[in-house]
């Protein structure tokens, strides 16, 4: 029989390593053997079965005590006696009592003869105390042991519906060389499949509206896939979408993780985001600034016609209301569009333009304004021209 390999060697660890760091190298070598992704693959089973084995002793921290005194000797009958969980034989010789008592089963003697030991009371109790309660009896409501089926490389417990007990599998069966047994399963938990994280790229009206494409996204394996994404109306950069049952897959029955791709929103020229809200600049001419009058604003939605107060000044915002980012928890909410004022300055005017403005200049300074003509930034707070957020415009 090939001599078994250290379980530290096994998950690529150094002894005395953490239980983090068991269970993230316990992970990483089981994503890659497991028999969901190596289908067909005799080499990656067997791997995948030493995986779990060493797992199984060095997540445990009273059968990872025991295995750093006692190697692999604790548990395949060759320890010291009251070196593994006996207090006689070189089996299991007494889960329960101080005399060995309180297991049914049997241990190997010193001329390989097989002493059998009984046990009257409730093995579930005993299991549960060690194994915690992830343990459950037989289908028929007995304590679930039928005793072992047979003697080194059995199939392990045979419960009272006939069935082997899943909590430890097959192989050697308990107690022969390979200890906790050597099949699939054993002394290992239905553990859930870990989340795969990706990142995806989409524009601004994707994001604002909501969509459904296809992204090529590589798997942990390297292998390109096509997937059909639903980009919900409202998400904003940085969120992420959660396909659920698209991650790693579980061991021994537990659930497949999920696929979690994080949003990336790219920009549009002319907007700018900023959660529901939406800003975008508005070019007004002077005179519609100073008089007053009506302006064009583009939102998401549509053309909006505005009315623009007297005294407008640069900077003013003018809040649309319903106009923006549709809420995601609430699709009949929506954010506001902000039209930013920007004052066209006019250019290349004529001299008898320009004369007029020196008129107007002159006529706005003997009414107590100051600069007037020059941008159109009287700083009189007067007749719609305060420039503060939300308080100069609506929609006509």
């Amino acid at each position: 029989m090939a001599s078994k390999r250290d379980y530290y060697e096994v998950l690529g660890i150094k002894k005395g390593a953490s239980q983090s760091e068991i269970k993230k190298a316990y992970r990483k070598m089981a994503k890659k053997y497991h028999p969901d992704t190596n289908a067909g693959d005799e080499a990656a089973a067997e791997k995948f079965k030493e995986v779990s084995e060493a797992y199984s002793i060095l997540n445990d921290p009273e059968k990872k005590k025991l295995y750093d005194q006692f190697g692999h000797a604790a548990f395949d009958g060759t320890g010291q006696p009251g070196g593994g969980y006996g207090a006689g034989g070189s089996g299991f010789g007494g889960f329960g009592g101080a005399g060995g008592s309180g297991f049914s089963g049997f241990s190997q003697g010193p001329d390989g003869s097989y002493q059998e030991y009984h046990f009257d009371g409730n093995m579930d109790d005993i299991l549960k105390d060690i194994f915690g309660h992830g343990f459950s009896g037989g289908a028929s409501g007995s304590s679930g042991f039928g005793g072992f089926s047979g003697s080194s490389g059995a199939s392990g417990f045979s419960g009272s519906s006939g069935k082997g007990f899943s909590g430890f599998g097959g192989g050697s069966g308990f107690g022969g060389a390979s200890g906790f047994g050597g099949g699939a399963g054993y002394g290992s938990f239905p553990q859930d499949g870990d989340n795969v994280n990706a990142d995806i790229n989409v524009s601004f009206d994707e994001a604002a509206f909501g969509s459904d494409r296809y992204f090529d996204l590589k798997d942990p394996s390297g292998k390109k896939q096509s997937i059909k994404v639903h980009i919900p109306a409202g998400i904003d950069d940085g969120q992420s979408i959660r396909l659920r049952g698209k991650g790693m897959p579980g061991a021994n029955g537990g659930k497949t993780g999920d696929l979690m791709l994080k949003v990336h929103v790219a920009s549009r020229p002319g907007f700018e985001r900023k959660g529901m809200d939406v800003y975008a600049p508005v070019r007004i001419p002077f005179s519609t600034a100073v008089l007053g009058g009506k302006v064009e604003v583009q939102t998401l939605r549509g053309r909006v016609k505005c009315t623009i107060k007297p005294g407008t000044q640069s900077g003013t915002k003018l809040r649309l209301r319903d106009k923006g980012i549709v809420s995601m928890k609430d699709p009949s909410k929506f954010g506001c569009h902000y039209a930013v004022v920007e004052i066209d300055v006019p250019r290349n005017l004529s001299d008898e333009a320009k004369q007029k403005l020196v008129e107007f200049d002159r006529a706005a300074q003997a009414c107590g304004a100051s600069g007037g003509a020059a941008g159109g930034n009287s700083g009189r707070p007067g007749a719609g021209g305060s420039g503060k957020s939300g308080g100069s415009g609506r929609a006509a």
